[in-house]
């Protein structure tokens, strides 16, 4: 088995793919002509984005929706970069919230935490260097 995708359900697809552009720059892979699912060039993992009405077809038993003004869900988006203080900068000037702000940590790395307009949970920090 292979970790493909991680999607995330969303009240406006053009809207979060567009943040995700500005925020963090990242291109779009495609957006569906129905404007329900979409899809970011990211790596070897698909950020993918799907309508919250998409996701209310697909689940009968329903789901919980992010919410900005709720807390975030006990899970996170992970973004690594050398330029740490300018890429969180960036994400915040591009309507990101800051949720904590940059730290060392005892192990060298520095992380930083966001929320999306959505609510999702983003961490950005610097890559761990192997010793």
């Amino acid at each position: 088995m292979k970790f493909a995708y991680t999607i995330l359900y969303v009240e406006d697809v053009v809207k979060t793919i567009e943040f995700y552009e500005k925020a963090f720059g990242f291109q779009r892979k495609f957006i569906i002509p129905e404007k329900d699912y979409g899809e970011l060039i990211s790596g070897e993992t698909t950020i993918a984005f799907a309508s919250t009405a998409l996701g209310e077809s697909n689940f009968r038993n329903g789901f919980e929706k992010s919410s900005k003004s709720s807390k975030p869900f006990g899970v996170e988006l992970v973004f690594t970069t050398e330029n740490i203080e300018v890429d969180f900068q960036k994400a915040i000037n591009a309507g990101a919230h800051e949720y904590e702000s940059l730290k060392e940590k005892p192990w060298g790395q520095t992380v930083g935490y966001v929320r999306d307009m959505n609510g999702f949970l983003i961490e950005i920090c610097t890559p761990i260097k192997a010793e």
